[in-house]
């Protein structure tokens, strides 16, 4: 792909090579009709701006986002004094009173305003061809080895050809417009702001589209919403740059005629610095990313984008059986899924999606990544981090993109700003506290009503990302510097669990299991004035399950990391003892592992959450090895909950599946969320508003059923499905900071090789006898008990496996 000048070959070919068959089916996604939704649409982004492309040929639409646009501006949803009570709250828990602790707890300890704010589209460019209507031989296509997205027909007897990407080094969205014949290039172009209809002020929120020197000027503010004042301001300038042919602006229209060829440069720009601040200058942010383009030719900034996106994406690939299917149009493969290698496909498109948005220095993966085409989102598309937010980082480390996680380490620690008073005012409480959802300005209260709010173990379940990032790389001056975020949230809980009336256990109080309503007396009903709806009573209770093994997994992992650091010997002590005392898992007289303390039923059924199962996934609380006699409660619990949901809880539900070493029954349910429940191209949610959560958390799972790395042994091929009956992946990490590259036949490892990245122990399960080699020199290797074989390792050490 790269020649030795370090240039990169064009695209003009790919039409002619999907036809040929000459293509990967793992890392191309391709359709024979243009987008006819916003949500049909290919994404591509740098973590920062991001565009959706339709490939139309009369009217192309190419919507635009920004990833500092929100409405509204710094603020804070703290309550001051209402720890003051708290203790109501918890006695009327205690006693069975729910709706009236509900009430309390609504009425005192709610973060104000409730609600949060919203994720703003950009706007949109939009291109007109008036000689295009007619058009054959289309394709359009996003190259997952490129980052490049592409549309190809002909009209008029002219062969035209487009590619957009978005530049990581030069932070400019690019969009180039070629044809087989000379000075057949001929359309306008109009970019245009979008204005939020239902929470804006008209004419002091409104944006301006105007005509600027070489192309197009768009300008605008954020929405007030909730009270809270729109304090961004926003520039967007399309520039273009005709090779032969004519061009002119007039007022908010460009339009060329008779070019050879065409580059479009979009660059976007607020003035937003951090959470607390908006004193940037929009407009000289703006004219900074535009001179850093200056002499630079298109050629020049298409190879270091590929340059810079493959350093990220080429570490890892993956093969699964590829049948006949596998090179038809991506829909077709989704319709039929009778194409093992389309699961290679979702996996690396789910990579690719991490990487196109969140990058170092840019915001997290929102709900919907970084794309967004609705000034209303549902959801508002923020951060819910009752289980999306992290689903959306759960294939960063063994997907070997450890850095693409620096914008959600970033925003943990932002957190414990608002989090802190939030525990000193709300809780009466040290540390820091955050709650089930977060905007661009990281308020931590509770919100959206009692009902969701009561969820306080958000902040902690962030916390096991960063001791997963220490896992996976054994970096320990990332350990150092993270750990006050860890022992923060550590002392929150230390002075928040309350003992159970009869004094035997510890819970947290007030509490919640996401989303579920526990069916118990005396629940009643309950008007939730958020969103407007009566809900089956209340799930305000103490000690649920997800809390008790959330809370277990952060005070292990704090106890390892002060270990390991040296430090906070007293502290720990204090850990350990309320670590013994947590709840402990319970078993309903259903047989099944219990989602609260008490053994209630649910009035939803079955429920889209699978919150009572995080310790088997993404947690470490149950496994085969630690916890036997819990698993068969799990798999009644989590075959309770079926096989069909949400597109996000169908990619834990995989996950889960494949935890329990069961690759058949994870990949029928994995066939069922690209059936039922992803767009065109993998984005989760099919018939509402897109979502990335599944897309990720479904790459995640896929990785889950190849390599497993749990309880410090690491198991390949542990949940390998029939139908992956051979294949071979590469660059897969593994804790203790291992990379992996695996073939395999008829089911079983053929060829096996890891390199050693911190010079770790490294622990596998075999089947059989192993033979170790490094450079060709056998390496002593000591057999543990199970199956388990161990053997050290060099840092920087590559090391072949076989199988006697």
């Amino acid at each position: 792909m790269e020649d030795t000048a370090g240039r990169f070959a064009d695209t003009a070919d790919l039409p002619a090579r999907i036809d040929n068959r000459q293509f990967d089916p793992s890392t191309l996604l391709w359709y024979s009709a243009p987008a006819s939704t916003w949500e049909a649409a290919l994404p591509v982004g740098n973590g920062r701006l991001g565009a959706m492309v339709f490939g139309r040929a009369g009217e192309e639409r190419i919507q635009l986002n920004e990833d500092t646009y929100w409405t509204g501006g710094p603020y804070s949803t703290v309550v001051k004094g209402g720890y003051q009570q708290l203790p109501q709250v918890q006695s009327l828990v205690f006693s069975g009173k729910y709706l009236e602790a509900q009430t309390v707890f609504g009425r005192y300890l709610m973060g104000y305003p409730v609600e949060q704010q919203k994720y703003q589209c950009l706007g949109n460019v939009h291109l007109f061809f008036p000689e295009q209507s007619n058009v054959s031989g289309y394709k359009r296509w996003l190259d997952l080895e490129t980052g490049i997205a592409g549309v190809q027909y002909t009209a008029g007897g002219v062969r035209f050809q487009r590619e957009v990407f978005v530049s990581f080094p030069d932070q400019v969205i690019v969009i180039r417009l070629t044809a087989d014949k000379p000075g057949s290039i001929s359309f306008s172009a109009r970019l245009r702001g979008v204005r939020n209809q239902t929470h804006s002020n008209y004419a002091t929120d409104y944006f301006r589209m105007d005509g600027a020197r070489g192309g197009l000027a768009l300008t605008g503010k954020s929405a007030d919403y909730m009270g809270v004042a729109g304090k961004l301001r926003y520039e967007v300038r399309l520039s273009a740059l005709p090779e032969g042919g004519t061009m002119k602006v007039e007022n908010d229209l460009l339009t060329i005629s008779g070019a050879n060829a065409v580059t479009l440069y979009v660059h976007a720009a607020t003035n937003f610095v951090n959470y607390r601040d908006v004193s940037g200058d929009a407009y000289r942010r703006l004219v900074e990313y535009m001179s850093q383009i200056s002499g630079k030719t298109y050629r020049d900034l298409r190879d270091a984008h590929i340059r810079d996106y493959r350093s990220l994406f080429a570490r890892v690939s993956l093969h699964l059986p590829v049948t006949d299917v596998s090179y038809e149009p991506t829909d077709q493969r989704k319709a039929k899924v009778s194409d093992p290698d389309l699961a290679a496909l979702a996996y690396q498109f789910g990579r690719y999606v991490l990487i196109a948005s969140s990058r170092p220095g840019s915001q997290p993966a929102n709900l919907q990544g970084v794309w967004n085409d609705n000034p209303n989102p549902m959801w508002d598309s923020k951060y819910t981090t009752n289980i999306n937010t992290q689903m959306n980082y759960w294939p960063a480390e063994s997907g070997n993109l450890s850095e693409c996680a620096d914008p959600l380490f970033k925003m943990i620690a932002e957190l414990t700003d608002q989090g802190s008073q939030v525990a000193a005012q709300h809780y009466g409480c040290r540390g820091w506290v955050f709650h089930q959802n977060t905007d661009l300005w990281r308020v931590a209260a509770p919100m959206d009503g009692p009902t969701w709010g009561t969820f306080t173990v958000g902040g902690a379940w962030l916390c096991t990302h960063l001791w997963e990032h220490f896992a996976y790389t054994a970096d320990t001056d990332f350990l150092r510097r993270t750990y006050p975020i860890l022992r923060g949230s550590v002392q929150f809980f230390l002075d928040f669990l309350l003992p159970t009336p009869d004094g035997r256990w510890l819970v947290t109080n007030p509490s919640s299991s996401p989303e579920n309503f526990p069916d118990r007396p005396g629940n009643g009903r309950y008007f939730d004035e958020v969103i407007g709806a009566f809900l089956p009573g209340t799930n305000i209770c103490a000690g649920s399950s997800i809390d008790m093994q959330v809370l277990t997994d952060l005070f292990r992992e704090y106890i390892q990391a002060a270990g390991i650091l040296r430090t906070d010997a007293a502290m720990v002590d204090s850990v350990r003892g309320v670590l013994s005392r947590l709840l402990p898992p319970r078993i309903g007289k259903d047989s099944t592992l219990q989602e609260w303390a008490e053994d209630w039923g649910q009035t939803e059924h079955p429920h889209r959450h699978l919150s009572p199962l995080y310790g088997l996934y993404p947690g470490h609380v149950f496994s085969y090895g630690t916890t036997p006699q819990l698993i068969a409660p799990c798999r009644r619990l989590l075959e309770q909950r079926g096989d069909s949901s949400a597109e996000w809880a169908r990619a834990w539900k995989v996950a889960l599946w494949a935890r329990l070493r069961e690759g058949n029954h994870a990949y029928g349910i994995l066939k069922g969320y690209f059936r039922d429940e992803s767009n065109l191209q993998f984005f989760g949610n099919h018939g509402f508003p897109v979502q990335v959560d599944g897309t990720l958390g479904s790459a995640a799972a896929i990785c889950e059923m190849l390599v497993q790395s749990n309880d410090g042994v690491v198991e390949l091929l542990p949940a390998l499905p029939d139908e992956w009956s051979s294949g071979s992946f590469e660059g897969i990490c593994t804790r203790g900071a291992f990379e992996w590259g695996v073939r395999w036949a008829g089911g079983r490892v053929t060829q096996a090789t890891v390199r050693s990245k911190q010079g770790l122990l490294c622990r596998v399960q075999a089947p059989a006898d192993v033979v170790v080699r490094r450079d060709g020199k056998k390496i002593n290797v000591r057999k543990l008990m199970g199956g388990v074989v161990e053997f050290p390792t060099v840092k920087g050490g590559t090391y072949e496996i076989k199988l006697k």
